[in-house]
Order: structure tokens, then C-alpha cells, then sequence
């Protein structure tokens, strides 16, 4: 039997010569922030079959993620990755199935309560006004958490005022996190593609969620601006509390990023386990080289 395995390789950190914000820092937030350590899992998916038109996308998938955890969701073209995401996160309503969120189930996930159930996401094709600033873009991400009516908004009083000053000085921590102050008065849509995708993390991290979802978030970036998104990945997780579900084409990168990680092929889910156990598993081997792994000896 051969002994292939996947190729891990991380990306170098040459620069590009295109216009850049500063590398993100990592700075020190309060330690309320953190998420508190808990046995039970952040989320967990039960027999999840989805179909579109007879052709199945998803077949009885299952995964338990635990607090604290980068969990990474690969697999080749077609495989699934990104419907598992929007089933999460209430786009998509399984034919069959249970998605678990902090301990809630859910046949399907109401959407519009996802920010106060803790779980945010960022999109595979960019979803930001690009006529808006880009502290007016992240700020938004706390839409979802006002509880001011309409009258105190109109008036800009009261509670409304709370939590535009509230949104204002989480959008500055927000931005000094990502490295994007000196960008931070220009309009979205004019920056680089790279930092686009920084601020679309941005308006997901604003909402402090216990679970983030990153639909491809590295997709057209040059190797330096994936080198600074991996930081902040990984810093989502150390310094934000946030316990993160990863969907990425690059396997160097995942296997470098995760702590687990699980891949799917033609719907079904053919591993789940360490970066190390699934870079040596002949089956997720056979599924990216599309050959039998005995003919490859």
C-alpha cells in the first residue's frame, strides 16, 4: 500500500506590492469576552440529508463541534461543503435531520434569530455595501442585537443612542483588530479584494458570536493577505472566545489551522478527526487524487 500522503504547506509571507493595511494585530481583549469553558457541544448535526430535485447533496452527515475548537469542512468540487453551511445556519431546510445549537434542536434554523442564538457567518461571495465606510459596514453586524424602537432610532434617544455609541466603540476595537484603521473611512467597495474579505469577518466578529461560520474565506486572496487571514482566524478563536467552523479549499492551510477536521465527498462524510489523521486516511487520499489508493502503490 503507498504511504501518499496530503501535502501540508503553509503560505509564504513575501508581500504582494499590492496596496495593504497593516498586518492584524493581537491585541489583549477583557476577559469577559472569552467564552467560558463547557462540556456540551456548540454544535452537532444528526442524520442531515438535503436533496435539490432528486440529486442528493447531503447524505445522512453528522459532526459534533466542541467549544473552543477550529473545525475545518473540506472536500473536493460538489461535495457538499458549502449547502452543509447553509443548512446551518438556516438556509437551507434539511429533508431530514437535526441541527443542534448550544443544546437547542432545530428541523431548521430560524435565521433571523441566529445572532441572538450566538452564531454568525461570513459569506463565500462577498455581501458588503460597498457604498458604506468600512466602520459603517462592520457596525452593522450589530443590527441584530438593538432593542430600541423605532421612535427612539428616529429620535436618536434613549436606548438608541446607547447602542449606536455601543456599536461605534466595538466597530473601532473591531477595526483595530483587523489592522484597518487607516482604511477605516473608506468606502468598502474600493479597497483590495483581501481586505474586503477582513472587513467581512469584521461584521461577523462584531456580534461576538459563540460560533462562527467562514464560508471560503481565504478564495482570491494572494498568499500574504491568506498568511494575515489565518492570524485572524486563529486569533477569532484564542482572543474572541469564538468557537469556528471552516469551510477551505487550500488543504495546507486547514491541516495547519484545525483542530479537527472533516471531509466530504459526494454528500457523505468519508472522515472526521485530527489534521494528521486525515492527511494520512487512504479514503480522503482516493477522494483528491481520484484514484483507487491501492492502484497508486
Amino acid at each position: 500500500m503507498s504511504s501518499t500522503s496530503l501535502e501540508l504547506t503553509m503560505p509564504p509571507t513575501a508581500t504582494s506590492g499590492q496596496w495593504q493595511a497593516a498586518p492584524p494585530a493581537a491585541p489583549v481583549l477583557s476577559a469577559a469576552r472569552v467564552v467560558a469553558p463547557t462540556t456540551q457541544a456548540v454544535l452537532s448535526l444528526e442524520g442531515i440529508d438535503l436533496s435539490f430535485g432528486g440529486i442528493h447533496a447531503l447524505s445522512g452527515v453528522d459532526l459534533n463541534i466542541q467549544p473552543g475548537q477550529i473545525y475545518s469542512i473540506i472536500g473536493p468540487n460538489g461535495a457538499g461543503k458549502s449547502s452543509l453551511v447553509n443548512v446551518i445556519s438556516g438556509l437551507y431546510q434539511p429533508d431530514r435531520g437535526t441541527v443542534w445549537l448550544n443544546g437547542q434542536a432545530f428541523q431548521k434554523v430560524p435565521t433571523a434569530q441566529l445572532a441572538r442564538l450566538g452564531v454568525a457567518r461570513t459569506f463565500q461571495n462577498l455581501a458588503l455595501f460597498r457604498g458604506l465606510t468600512v466602520r459603517d459596514n462592520i457596525a452593522l453586524g450589530r443590527v441584530e442585537h438593538t432593542r430600541s424602537t423605532f421612535v427612539e432610532q428616529l429620535l436618536g434617544r434613549g436606548r438608541a443612542q446607547r447602542e449606536l455609541l455601543d456599536a461605534r466603540a466595538r466597530a473601532a476595537e473591531v477595526i483595530e483588530f483587523l489592522g484597518l484603521r487607516d482604511a477605516q473611512d473608506r468606502l468598502a467597495g474600493t479597497l483590495p479584494y483581501g481586505l474586503q474579505k477582513r472587513v467581512e469577518l469584521g461584521r461577523a466578529l462584531i456580534a461576538q458570536p459563540r460560533l462562527l461560520l467562514l464560508d471560503e474565506p481565504l478564495a482570491g486572496m494572494t498568499m500574504t493577505e491568506k498568511s494575515h487571514m489565518v492570524q485572524l482566524v486563529r486569533a477569532a478563536r484564542d482572543q474572541w472566545g469564538a468557537t469556528i467552523v471552516l469551510i477551505e479549499h487550500d488543504i495546507g492551510i486547514v491541516l495547519g489551522l484545525s483542530d479537527r477536521v472533516a471531509v466530504l465527498d459526494y454528500g457523505r462524510k468519508i472522515a472526521d478527526g485530527t489534521p494528521a489523521e486525515v492527511r494520512d486516511d487512504p479514503v480522503v487520499i482516493d477522494a483528491y487524487l481520484g484514484v483507487a489508493h491501492e492502484e497508486a502503490a
